[in-house]
């Protein structure tokens, strides 16, 4: 990749170039690699607001105009005419595939959604009460454990059927976490059910009677796993390529990026979403909205408005319009088009859409304003959202994961910092210390 221009910098009587350069679309970045040895300086970016930490041809978000491209493609169309392991297949190879290809990787993925016998019983391991996203950190990194012929990672056979088991396995676990943690006795997959129904039925599904599909409930969760299958260099995608910058194994890398994903500000967002309605329900429902608002804009409450607002999204986040239609068309399949929890919704967006302190903010709805009221409706407790949402990104680490070990510029990771300690001191004797 040649430069288009360079950036100079002048800093304690030296100066210094750098190169500058433009990605497809997007910001230009100033490859500041060799900032240190030119200067003696750093760079301090705290949460890296303004700093790439990599180049990726994987995922495009642009906040300001609420677009995101997987692999160049619309996340409105995506969602609109495709099925996940479409887009699965997309975010890991490239380009969509033609029937053949698609026949074949559906074929591959269903042929590995069976996990080794006594990884099954490392459940029983767990207490009964366990947070299912804890079960999915200690589950996925044992893979590792049982899947040796699959961890040499400078092996392209070996980075290709550890995607498989991945993507295959995922759905198997977080359902095994769910029946677990209800007391029920695990479904195994059914290698003639598609994906998302293979799910469902793992998840709902109960020895003593046959489980019926619903085609709109599908669609719906496949939806939801389209939409949150990968979104740039987030903090989870983050934490799984960094893992990833010192060779772990691909079943720990991703078990790193689920134990990222559960912290509420990242994965548990949904959630405090749905919780945030379900408070405002209790409290009076509608009548309480406009208290609800004066709250959230005083910043001495302690209330937020949940659901709103995005790092990246400076507009409406484009994945909220399309959950926003999937939330109608589940209401309506399960006969809740009254649900009163879509009503609140429906009404704190009205007003924060015309509310001048949260317009000037740029304060929109995000995926999760409307997700966990889709989720409650398919049946899926609270606790199981980000189970279900790491189900979903496991094929965006996957593919970033797999990026970064081609990458030839790739290095461990090993960002700097501002000091702010004591300075060099010396050890005083016990006896004499105050």
């Amino acid at each position: 990749m040649d430069p288009k221009g360079k950036a100079t910098l002048s800093y304690a009587g030296k100066t210094a170039e750098f190169p500058v350069y433009g990605g497809t679309i997007g910001p230009d970045v100033i490859d500041i690699r060799k900032l240190y040895g030119g200067t003696g300086a750093f760079t301090y970016d705290p949460g890296f607001l303004s700093t790439a930490s990599c180049s990726s041809k994987i995922t495009y978000i642009d906040g300001d105009e609420g677009v995101l491209l997987y692999r160049g493609y619309p996340i409105e169309q995506l969602a609109t005419n495709c099925d996940f392991l479409e887009v699965c297949y997309l975010l890991l190879n490239g380009e969509l595939p033609n029937k053949d290809q698609k026949d074949k990787f559906d074929y591959t993925v269903t042929r590995h959604t069976m996990v080794h016998e006594q990884l099954a019983r490392l459940f029983q391991g767990f207490r009964r009460d366990s947070h299912p996203m804890a079960v999915m950190v200690g589950v996925v990194g044992a893979l590792s454990a049982f899947y040796h012929d699959s961890l040499d990672i400078t092996n392209p056979e070996h980075r290709e059927i550890s995607a498989y088991r991945l993507i295959a396995k995922l759905p198997t676990i977080v359902a095994m976490a769910y029946k677990y943690n209800m007391g029920q006795p695990f479904i195994y997959p059914k290698n003639a059910l598609g994906y998302t129904p293979n799910f469902m039925r793992m998840m709902f599904g109960v020895p003593a009677e046959d489980y019926k599909q619903n085609d709109v409930l599908n669609r719906a969760l496949d939806r939801i796993l389209i939409l949150h299958a990968d979104h740039e260099q987030n903090a989870s995608t983050s934490t799984v390529r960094l893992a990833g910058s010192s060779g772990a194994n691909p079943f720990a890398c991703i078990a790193s990026g689920i134990a990222c994903l559960w912290g509420p500000a990242h994965g548990g967002a949904n959630e405090a979403a749905l919780q945030m309605l379900i408070d405002i329900e209790k409290e009076g429902g509608l009548a309480k909205v406009g208290e609800f608002i004066k709250k959230a804009k005083d910043k001495n409450s302690g209330v937020k408005l949940m659901g709103f607002g995005h790092r990246v999204y400076k507009n409406y986040d484009p994945r909220a319009k399309l959950m926003q239609e999937t939330t109608r068309e589940v209401l309506a399949e399960v006969g809740a088009e009254n649900d009163p929890l879509l009503k609140l919704a429906m009404a704190l967006e009205k007003i924060a859409l015309e509310d001048d302190y949260f317009v000037s903010r740029k304060l929109y709805p995000n995926v999760d304003f409307y997700s966990g009221i889709v989720q409650r409706a398919l049946g899926i407790p609270t606790s199981m959202f980000t189970c279900i949402f790491s189900m979903a990104r496991t094929v965006g680490w996957i593919a970033q994961w797999n990026e970064m070990i081609s990458d030839p510029e790739q290095k461990i990771g090993r960002p700097r910092q501002l000091y702010t300690g004591a300075a060099k001191r010396d050890v005083t004797p016990m006896a004499k210390r105050k």
